[in-house]
């Protein structure tokens, strides 16, 4: 695991999820409010809705130096809509749960993390955030609860990443 210690030269904030898949399409969600919403990020930040293409995102940390990344998602788990949650995962977390490969099509975010060091990179300092989806059934656009947590969720990344550039990260597993 990577120091707590670290000056933040770049840090990538991923969104991902279907938007075709109502709720699961939250963190993709997140990631244009924070674009669209002031103030601007720092310069060292760079926000990027992946969607569906693990394979990109897992190919963007192979060859990116990164001090740190947000992957922000909806998160299956023992957890009630509403509560915005924060994890730091290392890659020892992404491979107890197994890699089963990459699937162009797909996202599976452990999958895609426990892929990068096969793929010949390394997990920077990685943290998750996200909430329990409501509606996970076919269909675009987030529900109305899921769209209200979204304002929340991006205060909740300005505050990771406040944290993270003054060299102040959330320990592990601290939910926000």
């Amino acid at each position: 695991m990577k120091s707590s210690h670290l000056l933040a030269r770049r840090i990538l904030v991923a969104g991902i999820g279907n938007l075709f898949l109502h709720d699961d399409g939250f963190g993709p969600e997140v990631v244009r409010h924070l674009a669209s919403s002031a103030p601007p990020l720092p310069d060292v930040v760079e926000l990027v809705d992946y969607g569906i293409r693990g394979m990109h995102l897992a190919y963007d940390l192979v060859g990116a130096e990164l001090d740190a990344l947000v992957v922000v998602d909806a998160l299956a788990g023992d957890h009630h809509l509403g509560e915005i949650r924060v994890l730091q995962v290392s890659a020892e977390d992404a491979w107890e749960r197994g890699s089963t490969g990459l699937d162009p099509h797909g996202m599976d975010p452990v999958t895609v993390l426990a892929s990068v060091e096969d793929l010949g990179g390394r997990l920077p300092l990685t943290y998750v955030v996200g909430t329990a989806p409501l509606d996970l059934q076919d269909g675009i656009g987030l529900t109305d609860s899921m769209r209200a947590l979204v304002p929340a969720a991006a205060d909740t990344v300005r505050t990771l990443l406040g944290r993270l550039l003054a060299r102040q990260p959330l320990a592990s597993g601290r939910t926000e």
